[in-house]
């Protein structure tokens, strides 16, 4: 194989590599993978971290906690 023989591989094989990214890139588009850039950022900031802290239990009796007393 000499240089012109790996050229006639090697340029229908970029071909291909350019037409599957750039339908790739065609189905990112029109399935709205760029329409909110900046929703996700804010979402972060605004998250209400009340819901992240575990809730309080009420204090504990002593005279109801049916522990044994001696």
């Amino acid at each position: 194989m000499d240089g012109m023989d790996i050229l006639y591989l090697l340029i229908p094989l970029s071909l291909v590599l350019v037409f599957v990214i750039a339908a790739l890139f065609w189905w990112s588009l029109r399935s709205g993978q760029y329409e909110d850039l900046d929703g996700p950022g804010y979402r972060i900031l605004m998250d209400d971290d009340k819901s992240a802290a575990p809730a309080k239990r009420p204090p504990v009796d002593p005279d109801q906690s049916g522990a044994n007393k001696n």
